[in-house]
Order: C-alpha cells, then structure tokens, then sequence
C-alpha cells in the first residue's frame, strides 16, 4: 500500500496545472478554496489570439499513449461556451425533456483535503434509478495500480482528453440496493455506510492519514440535467450534461466514450462533426468537480 501511495503522490507532482472552469460559480463572500490544481496535462495556450484550441506538444501525445495503454476506457470531453447553449441545443437537435435529473453530492473537508491529495469521493442520485457512489483518484499510472484492484468490474481507469489536456484517474464505484444517499445529506445516515468495504479500503489507502469518510463535510447538492442520445448523422453515442449550481451559474459539457485504440480516431470524427455544426471547440475548459468542490467549500467556509 506504502508503495502504491508513494507512487501516486509522485505522479502528482509531475502533472501540470488543471483549466479554469469556463461558466465560474459567483464568488459567495470568501474566496473559494485552490482544488487539485496538479490533476491535468495541459497543452500550452495560444499566443496568437487563435480561436483554434490549444493542441498536445509530442511529449504529451507521448505520454498520453502510456496511459492509454493501461486504462479501460476514454471519455472524451467538451466544454461548451455559455454563449452558445442554445445554438448547440439547436444544431444537436436536444430535447431538455428526454434529459434524466440527477443529483450529485461531494464529501471533502472545508479546505479541500482529499482533493489536494487528490481524491474525489461522491454519491449521486438519479431519476428512476438506483443511488450510486464512487471514491476516485488522479492523476495515477495505470501500471501502479494494484493487479488484484485492475481485475475487478467496479474497478475502473480511464483517460479524461479534453481541448488541450488530458489526465488519468482511477475510480472506485459501487451500485447501492437502496436509495439511501438522501439519508445521508440529511444527517440521518453516516457517510461511510454508503461505500463498500473495497472503496472504504481503497479510500483509506489514498486518502490524507486520519481523515475518515465520517469526518468529512457534505458539499452539495447541485441538480444535473443529463441527456444520452445517437445522433441520425452520427453512429456514436453523446451525452450531455448541464451541471446547474446554486447561484444560477452552469456548465455544459458534450462527451463520449470509447476504447482506448480508438482514441485518436474518435477524437478526430468528433472534433469534425461538432465543428460542422458550428459548435464552438475552443472554449475555455471547464472541470466540472473542480469547479463544485471550490464552490460548495467556500459555502461552508462561510457557516463556520
């Protein structure tokens, strides 16, 4: 385990900074706490006044290859300048009814403990569904990952590529047999109880020494409004998601997955068939958790 923690931390160290998030949450009265800013691989920002996205240097695109070749899926993501929601509303031909409601809940501490270390742990809520939770960590090298850990189903990694950056996380899910993430907003249920013992000791492994999934504070909820559909002009799954936040604020955000093999095929047909429909490929980046961990914090800042 040492070993394992070590690792990561290491791997940590050598990402570079995270985008900032592209529709930022109005600042509540204290300034919201720095998140894992280590998280992501960035390429570097045009110079030129370029509306063209920022592109991999080949050190990048090398190191990504590494990574590639050790996770299960990619997912591939887009961040959508809120200036154009509704013309790509429009051009994708979305139905805001089709969308499922969800609702998403973090745990960290007040400054953000876990996820300066690099964890994220959540629960989530979802409309005709069952409650779902997850512990994750980024960045990690697929090959530090314990073998035993790397075989199991809920056991996932996966490569994030966005306009510019990517990063590598490994995550830790679990289906609950009942709903009882309310229960645990409301303060009738402990958080623990919503985790399996595998994320529980996958959680201990990572997590900062001495912080239990109990001493953790609620932050959240935000509503999200998701939406899967196979456009006729397209044979790949999108989805879309719109991550409402308490003072009005939103992100919207396009994505889809494939195998790691396909990556760069995938990314490259994306890119194309978005483009074709003027949806706007050069936006600033947001990252969604970042960007509700930093937010939900600052709130309970203010209450203590």
């Amino acid at each position: 385990m040492a070993a394992t923690k070590a690792a990561t931390k290491a791997a940590t160290k050598t990402a570079t900074k995270a985008p900032k998030a592209a529709t930022k949450p109005k600042s509540n009265g204290k300034a919201a706490a720095k998140g894992n800013g280590k998280a992501v691989t960035k390429a570097p920002a045009k110079s030129n006044g370029s509306k063209e996205s920022a592109r991999l240097t080949d050190a990048q695109t090398r190191e990504m290859l590494v990574l590639l070749k050790g996770a299960k899926t990619v997912e591939l993501k887009l961040t959508v300048p809120e200036d154009g929601y509704r013309a790509t509303a429009r051009s994708l031909g979305l139905d805001p009814l089709d969308a499922q409601v969800r609702q998403v809940v973090f745990f960290d501490t007040p400054d953000l403990a876990l996820n300066k270390a690099g964890v994220v742990v959540r629960a989530r809520r979802s409309q005709g569904g069952p409650d779902d939770t997850v512990v994750k960590l980024r960045p990690v090298v697929p090959d530090d990952m314990p073998a035993e850990l790397r075989a199991l189903d809920d056991f996932g990694i996966e490569v994030d590529a966005l306009p510019g950056g990517f990063v590598c996380s490994a995550s830790y899910k679990a289906e609950l047999s009942k709903n009882h993430v309310r229960s645990a907003m409301l303060g009738e249920r402990r958080v623990s109880k919503l985790f399996s013992p595998g994320q529980r000791a996958f959680y201990a492994t990572h997590a900062p020494d001495g912080l239990s999934l109990d001493d953790l504070s609620i932050l959240g909820p935000l509503n999200v409004l998701k939406l899967k559909f196979v456009p006729k002009d397209f044979a790949r799954r999108l989805v879309v998601e719109l991550w409402l936040y308490p003072d009005g604020s939103r992100i919207l955000e396009l994505s889809t997955k494939c195998s790691p093999d396909q990556a760069f095929q995938v990314a490259a047909e994306s890119r194309a068939y978005l483009s074709e429909r003027g949806i706007d490929l050069s936006g600033e980046q947001a990252t969604k958790t970042s960007t509700a961990l930093n937010f939900f914090a600052a709130e309970v800042q203010d209450e203590q």
